[in-house]
């Protein structure tokens, strides 16, 4: 897994591309990427597939800020990013939440 983050000159936002490659998919058919960032809306953010096994997103996001996220694969199982900036742990149950630092 991994974030590429790419500041823009022009613009307060950063783009922040979301990576799975195939072994972390562990097969997935979809993988979405679920966070603070869309209120934690599942459908809002679905990653593309690419042959390869691998999928990724770029979400323009607001720069000085931290935004709390994981993946969903197949709409069943969440993982987190393994190359988060840090964790955090989750409001929402016994698990830590990837943090992405812009």
């Amino acid at each position: 897994m991994s974030l590429k983050k790419q500041y823009l000159k022009t613009r307060s936002v950063c783009k922040v591309t979301f990576k799975v490659p195939k072994k972390a998919a562990k097969g997935a058919k979809t993988i979405s990427v679920v966070g603070e960032f869309n209120n934690w809306d599942v459908s809002a953010n679905p990653m593309k597939s690419f042959k390869n096994g691998g999928f990724s997103t770029t979400i323009d996001l607001d720069r000085d800020r931290e935004y709390q996220f994981r993946y969903l694969l197949d709409k069943t199982h969440w993982e987190n990013d393994w190359t988060a900036d840090k964790y955090i742990p989750s409001e929402a149950g016994d698990c830590d939440n990837s943090v992405v630092v812009l």
